[in-house]
């Protein structure tokens, strides 16, 4: 059976390349596809988190394969380096495929084909490249997108309900986003752990959701979101009030005012720990 290497980044959700990849899927031939990510680093902090920076390549890939298993598309997926040339021929050399399907922004908008890199991957692997365009400004995404932020509370019930309101409302994706409590080991697997149980938790009632771990400043961790994803609106999930860092700082309005977008704030009523907000 054939296999097709999708090489794609922050236009991985596009009408145009999920039309796409069905359309493939369709052809008769029973093609698997494998998705390759390359990664790009956060425009916002002065410390970078190379997890942080991974993951947030893994939620685009996590997000194109949950497409697929819900269309019944054999699917795989990896995260590459950040040269997309370098992402492709790595992938190739160790998942072989047959054909690529690179997703770009419009030409005068896409880094990737100033750099020729329809023509360098034609070149270089003698594949059938086809090129999908993905106009993100003038046609966002065929979904909404809501970016979730929260530390202690990431389990608590308050704002599972929420995000179960909000996914019934239509098509929607989610992407959360657990701020670390500090740069060290422990916080980075502190923060992991809550991730994975909120990701878990909405997966179990047919959220499609997806994840990373993000900066320890929750400002930063945003704004890094914001500028990877295409998102819709934000769900900040503190403490109560009395006792929340987040919201003593301001952090629903400071997140508003410099994004633009809707900010929904979900206050736990779960006898948290002290402290838990850096």
């Amino acid at each position: 059976m054939p296999e097709v290497l999708i090489l794609a980044n922050e236009t991985i959700g596009g009408q145009a390349l999920l039309d796409a990849i069905v359309e493939r899927a369709q052809q008769g031939d029973s093609p698997g596809f494998h998705v390759c990510v390359p990664t790009i680093r956060p425009p916002y902090g002065n410390v970078i988190y190379d997890d942080a920076v991974r993951d947030s390549a893994q939620v685009r890939v996590d997000l194109a394969l949950s497409f697929m298993e819900q269309e019944g598309i054999r699917g795989t997926g990896e995260v590459g380096d950040q040269d997309p040339f370098n992402a492709a021929t790595d992938a190739l050399a160790v998942h072989p495929c047959d054909e690529i399907i690179v997703s770009t922004l419009p030409p005068t908008e896409s880094k990737w084909l100033r750099r020729d890199l329809i023509g360098k991957l034609q070149a270089d692997t003698g594949l059938p490249v086809r090129h999908v365009i993905v106009d993100l400004a003038r046609d966002g995404l065929p979904f909404d997108v809501t970016l979730v932020v929260a530390n202690q509370t990431a389990a608590g019930g308050e704002l599972e309900e929420r995000l179960k309101a909000l996914a019934s409302e239509g098509p929607r994706r989610f992407i959360a986003v657990v701020p670390q409590d500090s740069g060290d080991g422990t916080a980075c697997i502190a923060a992991t752990g809550r991730l994975k149980q909120l990701i878990a938790d909405l997966r179990d009632v047919g959220i499609v959701a997806a994840g990373m771990i993000g900066h320890p400043d929750p400002y930063t961790a945003v704004l890094n979101a914001v500028a990877y994803f295409h998102i819709s609106d934000i769900v900040i999930s503190t403490l109560p009030s009395n006792r929340s860092e987040w919201l003593k700082n301001d952090l629903p309005e400071k997140v508003r005012s410099a994004t633009g977008k809707e900010v929904i704030h979900v206050e736990s009523t779960a006898d948290e720990p002290a402290g838990a907000e850096a």
